[in-house]
Formats: C-alpha cells, sequence, structure tokens
C-alpha cells in the first residue's frame, strides 16, 4: 500500500494539537444546476467562494450533498477543476470517489487526482450491501488508485452497511487511510477509531458538538453552506472556552435543525439555504430530489432566521 505522495501536507494543526488531515471545517458542497438541469460551473465557483470566505479550510465535492448519485463522472470531473480554479491552494479539496460499483470509483479515484484534489472520500459500497470482506476489498483497490489521502464515509442510513470496527483495524494500517467521516453517531465507537490514529470528523451537524468532546478534529458539514464562520468560532474556540462554543452551537441549532431535519433535506434544503442567503439564483436539484415546497420551504426560513443567518 502506497503512501502519499511526496510534498503533499497531510496535516492541519488544530488547538488540541491533533492532526486534522483534510483542515478542520469542511462543507460537502452543494452542486448547482441550471433551470433546464445542466451543471451551472459559474454557480459551483461561486458556492465555493462564498465557503472559503466564510470560515472554511476545506471543501468536498461531489459527495451526497453534491447530488453525487445523478451527477455523471464527466460532471464530477469538471465540478472539481472550477472549484480547484476557484480556490486556488487557500483550502484543502476532497473528492468524492464512493459508488456502489468498484471500476467506477477507480475512475473517480485517478481522475481526482489528475484534477487537482487533496484527498478523497470513499463512501461504503450502498445498495448492494456486500459484507465487510466485500467492503474491505473494494476500499483496498479505491485507496491504491488515488494514490492521495483518503477519508472514509460511513453513513448506514444512506448505504445500508456500516463499516464494522474489524474492518477499520485492517484499512487504518494502510497508509492513506487517515480519516473517517462519521455519520454513524456512535461516539464512544469514535474514541475507539482514534485509538487506531484516524482523524474522526463529525459527519452529522446536530452531533458537532458531542464529536468535538469526543476527540473529533472537525466537521465535514451540510449547515456549513450558511453557517460556516460560526462553526468556525465553534471549533477553534471549544479547547479553550467550551461555554462559548456551547452558546454558539446554541445559538445556530434551529439553523442546523431547519436544514438537516426536513423530510426532504440535505442538497434540497442546502441549495433553498444559499438561495435564501442570496449566494445562489436558483434551487434547482436533480430527480429523484424535487425542491421544496412553500411549507418546507417557510419552515427552512424561520429556522434560519431564528438563528440569526436571515434579518
Amino acid at each position: 500500500m502506497t503512501s502519499a505522495p511526496s510534498g503533499t501536507d497531510r496535516s492541519a494543526s488544530v488547538g488540541t494539537g491533533r492532526s486534522a488531515p483534510f483542515g478542520t471545517v469542511l462543507t460537502a458542497m452543494v452542486t448547482p444546476f441550471h433551470p433546464d438541469g445542466s451543471v451551472d460551473l459559474d454557480g459551483v465557483q461561486k458556492v465555493a467562494r462564498h465557503l472559503v470566505e466564510n470560515g472554511h479550510d476545506g471543501l468536498v465535492v461531489s459527495g451526497t450533498t453534491g447530488e453525487s448519485a445523478t451527477t455523471t463522472k464527466e460532471e464530477d470531473g469538471e465540478i472539481l477543476a472550477a472549484v480547484r480554479d476557484a480556490v486556488g491552494d487557500r483550502v484543502r479539496l476532497v473528492a468524492g470517489v464512493g459508488t456502489n460499483d468498484t471500476n467506477t470509483s477507480l475512475f473517480l479515484a485517478r481522475q481526482a487526482a489528475k484534477n487537482g484534489a487533496d484527498g478523497v472520500l470513499l463512501v461504503t459500497p450502498y445498495y448492494n450491501k456486500p459484507g465487510q470482506r466485500g467492503v474491505l476489498h473494494h476500499f483496498q483497490q479505491v485507496v491504491e488508485a488515488a494514490e492521495l489521502p483518503v477519508m472514509l464515509y460511513d453513513v448506514p442510513g444512506r448505504t445500508g452497511t456500516q463499516i464494522a470496527y474489524e474492518t477499520y483495524q485492517v484499512a487504518a494500517q494502510w497508509d492513506p487511510v487517515v480519516a473517517v467521516k462519521d455519520a454513524v453517531g456512535d461516539l464512544a465507537r469514535g474514541l475507539r477509531l482514534q485509538d487506531l490514529g484516524l482523524a474522526v470528523y463529525s459527519g452529522d451537524d446536530e452531533l458537532n458538538l458531542a464529536w468535538l468532546a469526543h476527540g473529533a478534529v472537525g466537521f465535514v458539514s451540510v449547515a456549513g453552506h450558511v453557517v460556516g464562520n460560526e462553526l468556525r468560532e465553534m471549533h477553534d474556540v471549544f479547547a479553550t472556552d467550551p461555554t462559548r462554543a456551547r452558546a454558539v452551537f446554541a445559538r445556530i441549532l434551529p439553523a442546523i435543525e431547519a436544514i438537516m431535519g426536513a423530510p426532504n433535506y440535505g442538497a434540497t434544503t442546502a441549495k433553498a439555504a444559499l438561495e435564501l442567503a442570496g449566494v445562489l439564483e436558483s434551487r434547482r436539484v436533480r430527480s429523484p430530489l424535487v425542491e421544496l415546497d412553500d411549507a418546507e420551504l417557510a419552515d427552512l426560513r424561520a429556522g434560519l432566521t431564528a438563528a440569526g443567518v436571515l434579518r
């Protein structure tokens, strides 16, 4: 198993001294579309710049919130290149390459390396529901192809399969596997993953504060589209002033709940939030996702207003 390419800075310093390989405040950014459903690369760059200017030191492109299930391989490459062009080297750029087809993930991993990614996000294969041996086989092939640092993504609510601790024990021995985005919500298990040498990132905005208390190095957020500065403040003050960090989290919790608690949540609510905040002109999503209806949009607006995002 190969290590990260020479010259690649794989870690960032955080207040506790722990290594944060991909930065500390990241958002899994949306993929803006034109009204006809085609990728809006100008919109992609606008969102990327907005995030960098509001608290972020890392971005994830073509993840779940980027609607990677309905973008093509070629579009994923164009999106990544557009983001890199927009942000330069100001932030760490992580490309989502996880699919339920290993050959497709191999293509995406190699493409990510060519198009300027600093690392890849590798989700558990979904729908197929492979056993742990299959999961590990899939991971190993993609890790070898990427030749970049890897963040595994454990989100059984979407994939139908949770990564077993024994699978982590093996994968953590591979040099490129340096982190995990955890959307399992098992905080105690997160401590054990850190003992394996993995940097843990919160993959659940409602648990961001709790994950900091359990040693997470940062977040891969969805709400960060509109509360990036607040996430930055909460992260940076937690070690020295946890009371202030709690107050920041309490202040933005209505926005988090509005974005992540709606039945029609994720890309739909994040895009609508960006539209309400004046960052995006359109909240267009690709089917089978559908845009928020009037009642859902009103609930989202109320949550963002309560959090001070909208005035």
